[in-house]
């Protein structure tokens, strides 16, 4: 099977490195100009619930059947939100996140290990389902979190959490089949895509 780990386009809070987390922030006039229709058509894509997420799909995907997914949502930075790492600088709950490698809980938010359990018990349905109803591939367009959570915990080879962040409009095509995931719950890098014109695909 193949799997295409998908991120959002670009958005403000991209470009100044803003913690978007759960806030739903839409597309950048620059990032949605960059967005061009992919060359797979799935049936269906599943998308994070955030606008950021859906705008993307409706463009890189323009005949899939959308079908949202609550828990590929974004982690969410509590107090963190809205905000970047030069603001936050001398904020003492920041000092001690970041401290801690970003694995504790962000004040008013999740942990890495919550973020990362909800997001790979979503993806594992998913991708539960599509095996068992034989489908050749499966579409999620969510986040980089979600890419970095996933990857961390499955894919192959094995690298750290932050080395899975993908590009903007893009992302990872990994590939498993049944006996692999029921026996090993490894997904194999084929390699990285980007729908975003001049992107590298």
């Amino acid at each position: 099977m193949n799997i295409y780990l998908l991120r959002h386009g670009e958005t403000e809070y991209n470009k100044q490195k803003r913690y978007q987390g759960t806030l739903d922030i839409p597309l950048s006039a620059e990032g949605l100009a960059r967005l061009q229709k992919a060359p797979i058509s799935p049936r269906v894509v599943c998308i994070s619930p955030l606008i950021r997420a859906r705008r993307t799909a409706e463009i890189l995907f323009p005949e899939a059947r959308l079908v949202e997914v609550e828990n590929l949502k974004e982690m969410c930075f509590g107090v963190f939100q809205g905000r970047n790492y030069i603001e936050m600088e001398k904020d003492p709950d920041y000092i001690v996140w970041v401290g801690e490698d970003c694995t504790g809980r962000c004040p008013g938010g999740e942990t890495k290990a919550e973020f990362t359990q909800r997001t790979c018990e979503a993806f594992c349905r998913l991708l539960e389902d599509a095996l068992a109803a034989g489908e050749e591939e499966l579409v999620i367009l969510a986040h980089g979190g979600t890419q970095m959570a996933l990857m961390e915990q499955y894919g192959l080879p094995k690298k750290d959490y932050y080395s899975w962040c993908g590009p903007n409009g893009g992302g990872y095509l990994v590939t498993t089949d049944a006996e692999r995931w029921h026996k090993e719950h490894t997904l194999e890098y084929q390699c990285t895509v980007c729908y975003e014109r001049g992107g590298q695909a």
